[in-house]
């Protein structure tokens, strides 16, 4: 007698697929053995009520190849950018940097035209929490402290990610803000299982944040990304744990806290329509990770 597969109606109103059939992630393996599992657990949350990204926004095997490969060049453009900043030298300067080393590795620098930006990376200087244009009329000097955020596309792939950067040597006050941030970012990382929350993420990095007497910026966050600059969902670094979307292997997505010495509020008033400012002139810091959710924990892509 044939047996008869059941084939499984998605969420996502998606295409179905039977047992045998190869699988939709195109890994060539039969479904039952490759996404078949995952596919009925993101079914069985939806059902139950949780938030859960569509399929199409989790990455394949094909895509993370590429992910990583335009990764390869952020992460390359920032070490360029570490081995060269110093007092004396500009924002503009920067952007060069980035610029120059993105082409000649075959990419594309994401930010140049985005929306109207004007430059291929975001450097913001002290009090600015994000978006700073570079500028060669920007100066850094001893005790600056600077986000440099770099996005790249290789092959239509996007990577994202940012340091900040101590000029020379920096206050104490300032340290521990760039130091804390950045413990921040590895607090989010710690928080992460696989078919956890995104608010698992957001209310590591606010309790560390606010454990330190610093505050989190509510307005921006991170994004999913990869094969568009900015997908969804937006990440958020303000929440409660067992809250968000689903952290289902596939899901690839940045971590940027940005945490302000002062007051959360900030300021988008800037004439160019991009620099953001903290609203009490505070300083701000910001770092950013690229990561994929796998199926036991989490790739790190772009840092």
């Amino acid at each position: 007698m044939a047996t008869v597969e059941k084939e499984l109606a998605m969420y996502d109103n998606g295409p179905v697929f039977g047992r045998n059939d190869e699988c939709w992630c195109g890994s060539g393996k039969k479904y039952k053995k490759c996404h078949l599992a995952i596919d009925e657990r993101l079914n069985e949350l939806w059902e139950r009520g949780e938030e859960v990204l569509p399929r199409d926004l989790l990455k394949t095997p094909a895509d993370l190849e590429g992910i990583r490969r335009s990764a390869a060049v952020n992460v390359g453009a920032l070490d360029y950018v570490a081995e060269r900043i110093a007092p004396g030298c500009t924002t503009g300067d920067i952007d060069r940097w980035v610029h120059e080393y993105t082409v000649e590795h075959g990419a594309i620098p994401a930010p140049l035209n985005y929306e109207g930006f004007p430059k291929s990376v975001c450097t913001s200087v002290n009090c600015v929490v994000c978006h700073g244009i570079p500028s060669d009329d920007e100066v850094l000097v001893e005790g600056d402290i600077v986000n440099v955020d770099c996005s790249t596309i290789l092959d239509g792939y996007y990577s994202d990610s940012s340091r900040m950067f101590c000029v020379g040597e920096v206050s104490p006050e300032r340290q521990r803000l760039v130091d804390v941030t950045r413990e921040c970012v590895e607090a989010g990382l710690a928080a992460i299982k696989p078919w956890g929350h995104l608010g698992d993420i957001a209310h590591a990095v606010q309790a560390h944040a606010e454990e330190a007497g610093f505050n989190v910026v509510r307005e921006f966050g991170g994004h999913g990304i990869g094969i568009e600059f900015h997908e969804d969902p937006f990440v958020g670094f303000v929440g409660e744990a067992g809250q968000g979307v689903v952290l289902a292997p596939g899901f690839c997505f940045t971590i940027e806290p940005m945490v302000n010495a002062g007051e959360p509020d900030i300021d988008m008033s800037d004439p160019n329509e991009w620099t953001v400012r903290t609203a009490d002139r505070s300083d701000s810091a910001q770092w950013e990770v690229q990561l994929v959710i796998t199926n036991d924990g989490y790739e790190l892509l772009s840092w």
